[in-house]
């Protein structure tokens, strides 16, 4: 179950289905930016999504995913393909560049939704591919 949801939660991704995204995740969420502040529950998560929607295009490839024997915890190794559509606060400026950089998460689960996830990926490696 744990390693169908955290797929789900990845083809979800993809697909740019914030809805389908957001049926993996149990209400109280805890989304662990990348080089950012901790946020809690869906609708923040939500909002989150449809910034990333506006400013990035994106999808996931190479995608591996582990988990725990008890099917508490869950990872994923992957590599980010996108275009940085939209200048975002603070980062280079936007003009259509892509970029490739690889990237994992981690994730708690309970009762067969998410309740942890935490993303990483070097920013500074993202920087010198845009600029």
């Amino acid at each position: 179950m744990s390693r169908a949801t955290i797929e789900r939660y990845f083809d979800a991704f993809n697909r740019n289905d914030v809805p389908g995204m957001l049926d993996c995740l149990t209400d109280d969420v805890a989304h662990h930016v990348n080089e950012g502040n901790i946020r809690i529950g869906r609708d923040a998560f939500e909002a989150f999504c449809q910034h990333m929607s506006r400013c990035y295009d994106e999808t996931l490839t190479e995608l591996v995913v582990f988990v725990a024997e008890d099917g508490a915890r869950g990872a994923a190794e992957y590599m980010v393909n996108g275009t940085y559509l939209v200048t975002d606060e603070g980062l280079p400026d936007a003009t259509g560049q892509g970029y490739r950089l690889p990237a994992g998460s981690f994730f708690s689960l309970h009762e067969g939704k998410i309740s942890r996830v935490v993303t990483y990926y070097n920013l500074s490696d993202w920087i010198a591919q845009v600029s």
